[in-house]
């Protein structure tokens, strides 16, 4: 500055001092951390922590059912309704981020998510089960997904797809770590210990890494990255699209929501029966849990080798490849007896699930633009939770009636085929590359 103000003195032109302040400052914020990777992280973390909890209920599903002798479907049940209690809060809780900012939002879903879990070590007749795990954890869990992938747009216009990627790949690391851990616990102290453990944990690391959140890159006196390159194109994606009332009267909504739906179906099947089904074929409880820690140690190879291909060759291509490898991995199921091949299906599930996930929000975008974003993907995500109402109860009731998975895992692949079909038919025309609109 003091070099800019002698240039000034000795003649120069007033612009040739506003041109040297500018760099002044350009050079001070380039010195900055940027404190969106800050956010990437503590949204890493916040996802492996609740689809951690989420994850592990594969895992104590045996132990409720030996304690008690209820039936598959009765247990299910609790996931059941814990997405009916999601439905009206995910199309809500996407404007109420906007208003309110993430940190609160995600600080009210660590506290209700690990009281459930609290609540939980208490269980000891079905409705408890349906109260502490179907509404008291589920509002934790309403709470949770919407602000956590409506949060890094804000913070990245390039590379958008790559952190979106990374942040969904907790889904992963929690599914890795979790359920291992979840069986050593229930092994060596019981799965009433087990769950206070757990949800003590949740709670705690939710709340903190929540506190890490702000809403916006102005908040911290930054710019988005990318977005001095891109100003122009982001002031036109910002603007740009249908209003909320127009998009859901469109069929491609409609269409991408049945999409999100039955993969969602096919997420909860094998959430909830992957780990007792195994012990069913004569797997030991501890080989059965690792199903899980393989789908989430793949998942997150997945989402990173998927975002990347999206970004390459298109959202329309990745969707279609990943999901018809799923449909594909559903029938390989219906005829794996053995280890080596259960644990072969949980390798393509993995690798091929995530990428719903990692493309929701850009699908959404791209279709229908970002000026309410917020809203597209609360309702999507509304509309999918109906799968997880009904995949559960109704994969447990057909194991109770014919003592087999077979026709539930051919109706998943059956639905991965339908969003095959619905994913080929989306209008997703010009979406490669990190200047799209996803």
């Amino acid at each position: 500055m003091r070099f800019c103000f002698d240039r000034w003195c000795r003649g120069a032109h007033h612009s040739d001092l506003l041109n040297a302040i500018m760099t002044t400052q350009e050079i001070r914020q380039r010195s900055t951390f940027f404190y969106g990777y800050i956010i990437v992280l503590a949204s890493l973390v916040i996802v492996a922590a609740a689809e951690g909890a989420l994850y592990s209920f594969g895992v104590f599903f045996a132990p409720l059912l030996s304690e008690f002798g209820w039936t598959r479907a009765m247990t299910s049940g609790a996931l059941s309704l814990s997405a009916v209690v999601h439905i009206p809060i995910l199309v809500v809780v996407g404007r109420l981020t906007d208003k309110i900012g993430p940190r609160l939002v995600l600080s009210v879903c660590g506290f209700f998510l690990g009281l459930g879990y609290l609540l939980m070590s208490q269980t000891r007749a079905m409705w408890q089960l349906y109260l502490f795990y179907g509404v008291i954890a589920s509002i934790g869990m309403g709470f949770y997904w919407v602000p956590v992938i409506s949060i890094v747009p804000r913070w990245f216009v390039k590379k958008r797809g790559l952190m979106m990627a990374i942040v969904t790949s907790g889904v992963g690391v929690g599914q890795l770590v979790v359920p291992p851990l979840a069986n050593w616990l229930i092994s060596a102290y019981g799965w009433r210990k087990s769950y206070l453990i757990i949800g003590g944990v949740t709670m705690g690391v939710i709340m903190i890494a929540a506190q890490f959140l702000r809403h916006h890159p102005s908040q911290m006196g930054q710019l988005s990255y990318g977005g001095n390159e891109m100003e122009k194109e982001n002031s036109v994606e910002e603007v740009g699209g249908l209003s909320f009332r127009e998009a859901i009267h469109t069929r491609h909504f409609w269409m991408a929501s049945v999409l999100f739906l039955s993969w969602v179906f096919c997420l909860s099947i094998v959430m909830v029966h992957s780990v007792i089904h195994a012990i069913g074929l004569g797997m030991s409880p501890a080989s059965a849990a690792n199903i899980l820690a393989i789908i989430g140690g793949m998942g997150i190879a997945g989402r990173l080798a998927f975002g990347r291909m999206a970004d390459v060759i298109g959202m329309k291509p990745t969707l279609i490849i990943s999901l018809a490898l799923m449909s594909i991995g559903f029938l390989w199921l219906l005829v794996a007896t053995e280890m080596w091949m259960i644990y072969l299906f949980a390798a393509i599930f993995g690798i091929t699930y995530g990428t719903v996930e990692i493309l929701q929000s850009p699908i959404m975008a791209n279709l229908f633009g970002l000026s309410s974003l917020g809203a597209f993907v609360g309702l999507n995500t509304a509309i999918g939770a109906i799968g997880f109402v009904i995949g559960p109860v109704l994969g447990g009731y057909i194991f109770d009636v014919t003592g087999s998975y077979q026709v539930i895992f051919l109706v998943c692949a059956a639905m991965g085929i339908i969003s095959t079909i619905l994913s080929a038919l989306l209008p997703l025309a010009g979406d490669k590359g990190e200047h799209s609109k996803s």
